[in-house]
């Protein structure tokens, strides 16, 4: 059944997350006054036109957060704990008793983006004895951030970072925002972990940088074209490792979604 024929043309609200939200469907809808979205990012909306009408919109902002930051958690540790390495040893029945673990204490992450992701995470990062830094806009202070820094600040302080998150959501001053410039400024032994949009660099760049050994390692939840076809590159790289767009899954997002939106019902009927 289509999307339509579920909406009465009188609905004042639409609550939910769907790819033919667009403006054709919206304008078979008269009356809308508010989009309650499910999603944290609403970049593939009709943004012009949900201003033009005045039509309130709401997102998830937040639902996701808690789920993300432990994946972006269990990255580090990944990593840092060789669990890879391990587990390879285990295919080809290796026991490797000197293997030896890095600490993730002492060790710098920069945050690209210092949103509810970021600030969740680094709570839980800070209890590792790591230190946060955060790249937002302006470089106003954020809370659990150790420092933060304006955007166009970016270049000059990636390479203080052992590990990169980026959690910024595709916008159109980020899609392409790092290039191969931004890599080549991060240390060589660097991690990157990106589970903000694909869109923030050319697949082909990050290929590149990966092949050429510029940084260590990625952690790729999200792409510039998804879902990846098998006869994408990237699935032939030894130095990354790939999830499904699937940090933000949570058994416990439709409740916490609910729970938001009966909130914010309250607040848009009175």
């Amino acid at each position: 059944m289509k999307l339509l024929n579920l909406i009465d043309q009188r609905s004042i609200f639409l609550i939910g997350y769907d790819s033919n939200l667009d403006e054709s469907f919206l304008t078979e809808c008269p009356n809308l006054k508010w989009i309650a979205w499910y999603a944290t990012g609403v970049n593939k909306l009709p943004l012009n036109y949900i201003a033009n009408q005045n039509i309130l919109l709401t997102n998830g902002k937040g639902i996701h957060a808690k789920q993300m930051a432990e994946f972006i958690t269990a990255f580090i540790l990944d990593d840092y704990k060789k669990m890879r390495t391990s587990y390879i040893n285990q295919q080809n029945k290796v026991y490797d008793s000197k293997l030896t673990a890095d600490r993730v204490g002492k060790q710098t992450v920069l945050f690209l983006g210092t949103g509810t992701i970021a600030q969740r995470t680094a709570h839980v990062l800070q209890a590792l004895d790591m230190n946060i830094l955060g790249i937002n806009t302006t470089g106003h202070k954020v809370n659990g951030i150790n420092k933060t820094y304006a955007l166009k600040e970016l270049l000059s302080v990636l390479p203080e970072a052992d590990i990169v998150v980026n959690t910024l959501p595709e916008t159109a001053n980020t899609i392409h925002l790092l290039t191969s410039e931004h890599f080549s400024q991060m240390k060589n032994t660097a991690l990157f972990i990106n589970v903000g949009r694909g869109s923030i660099v050319k697949e082909d760049i990050l290929i590149k940088v990966l092949k050429d050994s510029v940084i260590r390692h990625a952690y790729l939840d999200v792409f510039e074209k998804e879902p990846l076809t098998q006869q994408n590159e990237l699935f032939n790289l030894s130095n990354v490792t790939i999830t499904a767009h699937i940090t933000g899954n949570g058994k416990e997002n439709f409740q916490e979604a609910t729970d938001l939106f009966t909130k914010e019902s309250n607040s848009f009927s009175q």
